[in-house]
């Protein structure tokens, strides 16, 4: 198996670019839903969180490719991802006069991803409902993107997407193909977060499918337990329901060693672990299997961690660890920088990053030596 190497910094426009879906997010704070009579707006998907906390936090150059209503919505969207450092040139604009390829109509036809997000409280679970059936991302296929200028004339560092994207529309399954080629045969990093979310899509057979396509192109592939189950179709271990990390650590080994044998292209699996004991308080873990050298390296457990917002915690994991490999670090330090950045992420409002690496490298020193916090003054 190769190595992973990457393109340097002096010789690309971006460090990071991903492929996805960005929806707006109605958070109604602290009630239900159903009960809501006001509401903040945040922004978020699965692929462009991640994008996001390399910008936001670790300060690196990246852009997204994704789709848009040229709205109030879209606009909106696009504000908050360059207030985060995201260059949004890249966006494919939806006009609404229903002239041209990328055009809909002014009654709705075609409109930007909603979702309403609660965080739960207690022994009420976070609760997420989706308004995405007819989005712009969904029309835009094979094509549309010039993948050979970005990561080729203008160049580009690591692509990343996920499985959450991938199954919106056949087209999307394909152009996330298109862009994994793409993607290797110029150089670039590739991840891909196997994501699997049953009401996007409830046929786990064509997730599979969908998957395994894109997996023999991906270097540094994230998803737990159960993702490679219902995305990958792996039968594995039943683990019982609290059990201990060591436990789950022990079932987990066995599906990576096996899924790095199915696919000798990766480089790197890993996944976190969030024991959620009410919806504002989580044990945290995570892993990161460095397979050329057969190593699991693990983070610092955190136990029984109060949270904010457990949405976007995974990406952001993603997040901290792409991060560290594009500025040199190691596996075992990769690993950490995952873990802290996802919990912090889920210690503030919204799906994505409001801390900053120095916050991140805090975080991890604390973990480690399994001390408090001090108030900054």
């Amino acid at each position: 198996m190769a190595e992973l190497t990457l393109r340097l910094a002096a010789e690309t426009r971006y460090d990071a670019i991903s492929l996805g879906e960005v929806m707006l997010r109605i958070d109604p704070g602290a009630v239900p839903t159903a009960r809501a009579r006001s509401a903040r707006i945040w922004h978020g998907g699965g692929e462009t969180n991640v994008t996001e906390g390399l910008s936001y936090c670790f300060g690196l150059r990246t852009a997204v490719v994704t789709a848009l209503v040229d709205d109030g919505a879209g606009r909106n969207i696009e504000n908050q991802l360059r207030e985060a450092g995201i260059d949004t040139s890249h966006i494919i604009w939806f006009n609404n006069s229903g002239k041209g390829k990328f055009s809909t109509d002014g009654k709705g036809t075609l409109h930007n991803g909603v979702n309403f997000t609660w965080a739960g409280k207690g022994v009420l679970p976070s609760v997420t409902e989706y308004y995405r059936a007819h989005t712009p991302i969904r029309e835009v296929g094979p094509g549309d993107v010039d993948w050979d200028h970005l990561f080729g004339t203008m160049g580009t560092r690591w692509f990343s997407t996920g499985g959450i994207y991938t199954l919106l529309s056949p087209k999307t399954a394909d152009l996330a193909l298109e862009g994994m080629k793409k993607a290797e045969e110029h150089g670039a990093g590739r991840s891909f977060d196997l994501n699997y979310r049953s009401k996007v899509e409830p046929n786990k057979d064509r997730a599979r499918e969908i998957n395994r396509g894109i997996v023999p192109h991906v270097d540094f592939l994230v998803g737990n337990h159960d993702d490679f189950d219902d995305a990958l179709g792996y039968e594995t271990e039943t683990v019982p329901k609290g059990a201990s990390f060591d436990e789950w650590l022990a079932v987990y080994a066995k599906m990576l060693r096996q899924v790095s044998q199915d696919y000798p292209n990766i480089k790197y699996i890993g996944t976190q672990l969030r024991g959620a004991l009410s919806a504002d308080r989580i044990d945290w873990g995570a892993v990161l299997y460095e397979v050329g050298t057969d190593t699991i390296h693990q983070a610092a457990l955190r136990e029984n961690i109060e949270i904010a917002d457990r949405t976007g915690g995974g990406d952001s994991f993603a997040a901290g660890v792409i991060a560290a490999l594009l500025q040199g670090q190691g596996a075992a330090d990769a690993v950490q920088w995952g873990a802290a950045h996802g919990i912090l992420v889920q210690e503030t409002i919204g799906d994505t990053s409001m801390v900053k690496q120095g916050d991140v490298e805090k975080e991890v020193a604390r973990a480690i030596k399994g001390g408090g916090v001090s108030a900054l003054r």
